[in-house]
């Protein structure tokens, strides 16, 4: 198959837009199944972990091969809630265009606003598919206001639907100007052509007027052409719409119920129309543009590791040449030599095995060895290196041990494979307890993660409690000079640094740079200095937290002959710095949630009150159908067991999103309880 006629797209939402639904929607229409899998009954093909199938959620992105009007769609399905995010966004690193999920109840929440951004970030193309509008208090036009103002794009409405709620039957297609109408809600029951209902005129001929004058601009003859009356056939306009979507100026908008099987077909028509092929997707590597060229050396990059008692699985896309079994390919992040042993066309949890696969491709391969998610695969003559996956800090700790030590080496290697599936995982050891620290993104990331050592590895684990990652900065710039000295026995150590520290913007991290000239410092000791800085980071002035936004300059030194090593100067650097985090006036951070509460009005007063006492900062109020939505900035400490509090609260009609917004300093008077906790 052509790259022109592939499309490598992920399907992405808030929690319970009815992404997975939608999904499954897709592999029955597409005939990659021959039944629809339901989340609530547990047998949907792309949530077939065990834990996925438990809670009703998905917690992996999965990847699948579909076909459609001969086009190849590879598809993955990802997981909507928060603590899941790493799955959206290597996701999104990779594939060349997105379906965005929208509730027609809930409109847009806060968790698409998290995968909006992540999907600006790497310049993904997107369709917006409306769903649930045979809900209760669905309404398109609203949704479609929504993704004006708090996504800041420009929708074009391509579809309108026909009836609402429970009357909810159809779609008018803008395009070719015909109703497509569900008879009923059966699987696999066609649409009928049908001409648009005379009640929807009006509005058609407005909707029909706006996308026309958006499209007709993407071409300056069809803009002309339409300026001297004549209208745009439908595959003029098809071509004017994929332009635009392609280069972002719009986002096609689409409408629909997968659970009551009503706009799949158009969607998956829509994918072939609009998102791009590999072909249409440039990428750049510092001086080098990856074309989608098969016969071009080797580049591809390793977006996500999963492990079995079989081994690694290493899924890639390949952005240029071609992978065949038994080659030997270069990690060009690491230098070393990696074997290709197996390559799989992946359909969810099953494997389709392959000799060869091609740019534009992406597969699973085992044999690899050291490779883990964000590497480099190229050619061995032709090393460059992709640009990396962003990975978020963690911002919740749990404390681990094994209840026998025998179980100490089998735990270990568990946490080893877990941390290679998710790198958003963090783990280490306590330096005044000795306990293992895991650290992640949310109470269920880090409660499927213990999950999946006691069912997979079979390892029972002690867990504390949850306790919130803390973190340290400074505020103020300061100069650090220290001496390292020692001549008691054996070769002697000498190393003089001088530092200077400067506060950064939040979520900056820590950033070292080397001003030494005229070999104050010779080149070969200046990875120590760095290593030092990082190394004492680890462990701030106030409360031990890490320290985090700050750059640090090495600005001068003095080595001795003899007496220098990379490992004198290493803790040099850590001495002075933890001498100048003493001076720069350092702060504790605490993670801040954006939380979003949806409750009947008559709790309104009562759930502000309650996030008032949680320290919270009420940022707006909105209506959402008959029911109130709080939005506020929350601290994560004050929302550890909220779900029960605002059900008892609400009678069990209000319900939460939340999602990491930022750190903030720590007010004074709380820096000694968290210090002691």
């Amino acid at each position: 198959m052509e790259n022109r006629q592939l499309r490598n797209i992920g399907i992405i939402a808030h929690v319970d837009a009815g992404k997975t639904t939608t999904t499954e929607r897709i592999l029955f229409y597409t005939g990659e199944r021959y039944r629809v899998g339901d989340v609530n009954d547990g047998d949907t093909a792309m949530d077939f972990d065990p834990q996925e199938r438990a809670r009703g959620i998905t917690i992996n992105s999965a990847a699948t091969t579909v076909f459609w009007r001969d086009h190849q769609i590879n598809l993955i399905d990802t997981p909507g809630h928060i603590d899941f995010n790493i799955e959206v966004n290597r996701s999104l690193r990779v594939l060349d265009g997105a379906v965005v999920v929208f509730d027609g109840v809930a409109g847009v929440e806060p968790q698409t606003e998290t995968n909006w951004r992540l999907a600006d970030q790497y310049h993904v193309p997107r369709l917006a598919f409306i769903n649930k509008l045979d809900r209760v208090g669905a309404d398109f036009l609203r949704v479609v206001a929504m993704l004006r103002e708090r996504l800041a794009v420009t929708p074009l409405v391509l579809q309108l639907p026909i009836g609402s709620e429970q009357d909810f039957r159809g779609v008018v297609d803008l395009v070719s100007m015909k109703a497509l109408v569900w008879p009923s809600s059966e699987a696999g029951v066609r649409y009928e052509v049908a001409d648009v209902p005379l009640n929807m005129a009006e509005q058609v001929e407005h909707y029909r007027r706006q996308l026309i004058e958006l499209a007709v601009e993407q071409d300056d003859a069809l803009l002309a052409a339409y300026l001297e009356g004549t209208i745009p056939t439908v595959a003029q306009l098809q071509a004017a719409i994929r332009h635009g979507a392609l280069a972002g100026r719009f986002v096609p908008v689409l409408a629909g119920s997968a659970f009551r099987n009503k706009g799949i077909e158009p969607l998956l028509d829509a994918v072939n129309a609009y998102l791009p092929s590999p072909t249409d997707r440039i990428n750049q590597v510092d001086d080098h543009i990856l074309l989608a060229d098969p016969t071009a050396p080797l580049a591809a990059l390793a977006f996500k590791v999963t492990t079995d008692d079989h081994g690694a699985l290493t899924f890639l896309r390949i952005y240029r040449g071609q992978i065949q079994v038994g080659e030997t390919v270069l990690n060009a992040a690491t230098g070393q030599r990696e074997r290709i042993a197996r390559v799989y066309e992946m359909h969810a949890d099953k494997k389709q095995e392959r000799s060869i696969a091609q740019a534009g491709a992406i597969v699973a391969v085992t044999g690899l060895k050291s490779t883990t998610t964000g590497d480099t695969l190229t050619a061995l003559d032709h090393p460059i290196v992709l640009e990396r996956i962003i990975v978020p800090d963690p911002v919740i700790d749990v404390a681990l041990e094994p209840t026998t030590q025998e179980e100490m080496q089998t735990l270990h290697k568990g946490l080893h494979a877990l941390l290679q599936e998710d790198p958003s995982l963090h783990l280490r050891t306590d330096a005044e307890s000795g306990q293992m620290i895991l650290s992640g993104m949310g109470e269920l990331q880090l409660d499927v993660t213990l999950e999946k050592l006691r069912s997979r590895y079979r390892v029972a684990v002690r867990v504390g409690s949850p306790q919130v990652a803390y973190r340290e900065t400074i505020t103020k710039t300061v100069q650090v000079t220290h001496l390292h000295k020692k001549q008691s026995g054996g070769p002697g150590q000498f190393a003089e640094v001088r530092l200077q520290l400067e506060p950064l913007s939040r979520g900056s991290g820590i950033v070292f740079e080397s001003k030494i000239t005229g070999g104050a410092i010779p080149r070969e000791f200046i990875p120590g200095v760095e290593a030092g800085i990082r190394r004492a980071a680890e462990n701030g002035h106030v409360g031990g937290f890490q320290t985090v936004d700050m750059k640090v300059t090495l600005l001068d030194g003095t080595f001795h002959e003899r007496d220098s090593s990379a490992m004198a100067f290493e803790l040099a650097a850590a001495a002075a710095l933890r001498e100048g985090l003493t001076k720069a006036a350092p702060v504790v951070l605490e993670p801040m949630m954006h939380v979003e509460v949806v409750t009947p009005s008559e709790y309104l007063g009562a759930c502000i009150g309650d996030l008032n006492r949680r320290r919270g900062q009420i940022h707006d109020q909105l209506m959402r159908h008959n029911a109130s939505v709080i939005e506020a900035l929350v601290p994560l400490k004050e929302m550890f067991g909220y779900i029960g509090h605002l059900r008892a609260l609400t009678a069990g009609r209000g319900n939460f999103s939340m999602q990491f917004e930022q750190y903030q300093p720590v007010a004074e008077h709380r820096v000694a309880e968290i210090v002691h906790a």
